[in-house]
């Protein structure tokens, strides 16, 4: 055989052994877009629509019971965050090594992110142990709702490795191109925290009556369950992603990028703790039904939400790669059909808060006080969701090219240099209804912001790649 039949022989052998995430680099925007995403927005669906009948069954316990779930947002979303921040910064970095074919690198930002991963959870696990209940003494909880939230937010971080270890797996089959998978992880998850609820919290077919530590013990399963398989599924099919923990070697250079680009994704949500933690203690001065209000907002609105996302999800890896692989044009083509599609999901999730929203109350058993409040609070915050799909996509496409940072300051002026305080200048008039005008008005000011960085954006990174391959 001479060297050319040896060549042709190695490309052919080459070609057929590609790996599957090199649809990144060459598969059509639109259809690689939607292949990746749609199985991550359904799954996020089906997380939305946990969040929904998780509290619609805790409020066939009590209002109180309800209120305390919705004080205990601030700290169980921190706790998200967390758990997301870390898989995000190892998402982006392990996906633009791929599209440098540095699988050695890729490997290490896995098994690092997984060392955080677990950091994280010991951390939660303390917290879980010692300020569970004060959390909610702070904002103001009368001892009733402090006593459920304490049952409820004590299991919830105390058995949260579940949690941590579902994201960092998950987002290593996202990195891959592998979003089937976190469809089957997250939904059955959250399927099994939807049949768990009504069976531990009333103690139905001969369980306990858990009451709304039932509602804790529930969601804890469905996230352990999800973690195993989303460990099983990267074992078994994530042939991009080789994980070899007797040769790992901690380098603080890697625990250093992953973080670098997951910190302000952390802080974004810490900025959303201490926003919900803030209007929380802001409408309490009221009545204890406009923080259960505020809380169903916050369950209803995931159902638009989630699903943008699930797209982002999709999004982020496809334009890390293509960032990696120096293919400008199609990061920017992602960019411009994610915007579409988000902008699309935020106006049907408007027209149905705008046109049903006593019907969303109702779910959650609303009393004569909580529709007066509510039906008001739902459709004034909705016209926020005009300009978040943008902004949402726009933070992520930041975050996917490695800054961060941009994503964090624009989360900092929408939720604390304006939505905090307008909505307690807006309490000073006494009247509940002004409070939800902060929301709009933040919305506002976000996409500005985003708009501007975006700008910087492609001034000094898209605009020289360009001009690079040109030349």
């Amino acid at each position: 055989m001479n060297n050319n039949d040896m060549n042709h022989n190695d490309t052919n052998q080459n070609e057929n052994t590609a790996p599957a995430e090199n649809k990144m680099g060459t598969m059509p925007i639109n259809r690689l877009l939607i292949s990746m995403a749609l199985p991550m927005m359904i799954s996020m669906l089906v997380q939305a629509l946990y969040n929904v009948v998780d509290s619609i069954f805790v409020s066939r316990i009590s209002e109180d019971a309800l209120t305390a779930v919705s004080m205990a947002f601030p700290m169980q979303n921190l706790l998200i965050g967390v758990g997301s921040g870390i898989a995000v910064g190892t998402n982006a970095l392990l996906s633009r090594f791929l599209g440098q074919k540095n699988e050695e690198e890729a490997n290490q930002m896995a098994m690092h992110g997984i060392f955080l991963s677990i950091c994280a959870y010991l951390l939660f696990l303390i917290l879980g142990l010692t300020i569970a209940r004060p959390f909610f003494v702070l904002q103001g909880a009368t001892d009733t709702i402090a006593n459920y939230g304490y049952q409820y937010l004590s299991i919830v971080m105390c058995f949260s490795f579940g949690c941590f270890i579902e994201f960092i797996f998950e987002r290593l089959l996202q990195s891959t191109g592998r979003t089937i998978f976190t469809m089957f992880t997250q939904g059955t998850g959250a399927i099994v925290n939807i049949a768990l609820d009504p069976i531990l919290i009333f103690g139905l077919f001969g369980a306990p009556k858990l009451g709304i530590a039932g509602a804790a013990v529930a969601t804890v399963t469905g996230q352990i369950i999800a973690a195993i398989l989303a460990v099983i599924f990267n074992i078994r099919y994530n042939d991009d992603v080789t994980l070899n923990f007797k040769a790992f070697r901690l380098r603080l250079k890697a625990v250093w990028n992953i973080l670098y680009i997951g910190i302000p994704s952390v802080i974004m949500v810490a900025i959303g703790s201490v926003m919900t933690f803030s209007v929380n203690k802001i409408l309490v001065t009221f009545s204890s039904t406009a923080v259960a209000v505020f809380g169903v907002y916050f369950k209803l609105q995931s159902f638009a939400f989630m699903p943008v996302f699930g797209l982002n999800n999709g999004m982020v890896p496809i334009v890390a790669y293509n960032y990696g692989a120096m293919k400008p044009d199609r990061m920017m083509k992602t960019v411009q059909f994610s915007i579409i599609y988000a902008v699309c999901i935020m106006l049907i999730a408007f027209a149905i808060f705008q046109m049903m929203p006593d019907k969303l109350l109702l779910l959650f058993n609303a009393s004569d006080e909580m529709l007066s409040i509510g039906v008001t609070a739902l459709r004034t915050i909705s016209f926020s969701f005009l300009f978040a799909g943008g902004s949402v996509i726009l933070s992520s496409f930041f975050q996917a090219l490695g800054n961060g940072v941009y994503s964090m300051l624009v989360s900092f002026f929408r939720q604390l240099v304006f939505l905090v305080p307008l909505a307690f200048l807006f309490s000073l008039t006494g009247n509940v209804a002004r409070v939800w005008l902060a929301w709009p008005i933040a919305e506002t000011a976000s996409i500005l912001c985003c708009l501007f960085f975006f700008s910087r954006i492609n001034k000094k990174i898209i605009r020289p790649m360009r001009e690079n391959k040109r030349g």
